[in-house]
């Protein structure tokens, strides 16, 4: 497979990262996971449309529909994450600007998920 590298290639260390695969099957797989709980979501909250507050909290915190909304939330921003990793290494040409902006998104995924599932999780238990 060297054969294959030039040697300015070599010695820039460009080339595959090996990490491409594995981030394609990811998205793949966390965006047939989001048809399937959009479709449940989407029937969820035409189900509660008209509802009063006590009555959304109530069906939230049932066990499966917290579970699925959790996974939901995991499986949405997940994707959006991979999927904003994707458009950045495209466009953004700034090595420094990458990073931090690489950092940002994953951050705010990873707050926003945490947020979200905080919110499911106290409704789930009664506390709100």
């Amino acid at each position: 497979m060297s054969r294959f590298r030039t040697p300015l290639k070599n010695a820039r260390g460009l080339g595959s990262a090996k990490e491409g695969l594995h981030h394609w099957i990811i998205q793949r797989i966390t965006a047939v996971a989001l048809v399937f709980l959009g479709c449940w979501f989407v029937y969820f909250v035409v189900g509660l449309v008209g509802s009063d507050r006590v009555a959304a909290t109530e069906a939230i915190a049932r066990p499966w529909n917290a579970v699925l909304l959790i996974a939901f939330l995991i499986s949405g921003f997940w994707h959006a994450q991979l999927g904003l990793q994707v458009v950045l290494e495209d466009y953004v040409h700034s090595p420094l600007s990458a990073a931090v902006l690489q950092l940002a998104v994953r951050f705010a995924c990873v707050l926003a998920a945490l947020a979200g599932i905080f919110a499911v999780v106290l409704i789930a238990l009664g506390r709100v």
